[in-house]
């Protein structure tokens, strides 16, 4: 399928800091552009490292940790004393190519657990970054468009079925489709690659009964 790619989705303006970025001024950073989390970069505008606020809130919690705290919210005395980004930050940063595709995008964010990638070119130097909620626009695709890839892409070009073979209706995201299938082609197998199209959010295949196929038989009734 033809997904859409990180640089369809990406934002270009990046707030970033260097190294030694002193603590208050990444503060006013976040505050000021309403961001959560900043990337720290290199001389060569390399990214190595994000500070996020929860690195800043060590500040407050202090350097004494607690051991009944979850992992990953245990006080680090480390960040707790720091005064620059380079103290502070969270390293090394994920990162994301702008040719990927927003699977490969949503696959990255979920194993690492992080709300948005930082994106770089082929010297990986920072162009650009991508969130969750960038990647969840791909939700916003109009039904009609929808239909269309499925019956070019899916039906016609992938599986080599008639488009008036398959009937496909799209509300919402919801895909039904129905028909009868080529003997060569499983039901399972057209649902998971409508499911692989940007924008759907269920598939549903309803075969079409004998009685409904052929008009004969509803005159011999």
């Amino acid at each position: 399928m033809n997904h859409l790619k990180v640089r369809d989705l990406m934002s270009g303006a990046v707030v970033r800091v260097q190294g030694g970025t002193p603590f208050k001024e990444i503060a006013h950073l976040l505050q000021e552009y309403d961001i959560t989390a900043v990337p720290v970069v290199d001389d060569e505008d390399r990214p190595v490292g994000v500070v996020s606020e929860a690195d800043l809130l060590h500040k407050i919690w202090g350097g004494q940790d607690d051991d009944a705290a979850e992992p990953s919210v245990r006080r680090r005395p480390d960040k707790a004393l720091a005064t620059d980004a380079a103290g502070l930050m969270t390293s090394p940063a994920v990162c994301a190519r702008e040719d990927w595709s927003v699977v490969e995008a949503a696959r990255v964010m979920a194993r690492h657990g992080i709300k948005r990638l930082l994106v770089v070119d082929d010297e990986r130097r920072l162009i650009g970054v991508v969130s969750r909620s960038d990647l969840l626009r791909v939700f916003l695709r109009k039904d009609q468009a929808i239909r269309t890839e499925i019956v070019e892409e899916v039906l016609v070009r992938a599986l080599g079925q008639a488009p008036s073979e398959v009937q496909v209706d799209v509300t919402h995201g919801h895909v039904v489709l129905s028909g009868r299938l080529s003997s060569r082609l499983t039901i399972p197998a057209l649902e998971e690659l409508c499911r692989n199209v940007d924008g759907v959010v269920a598939v549903e295949f309803r075969p079409v009964r004998e009685v409904d196929a052929d008009p004969a038989a509803h005159l011999s009734t």
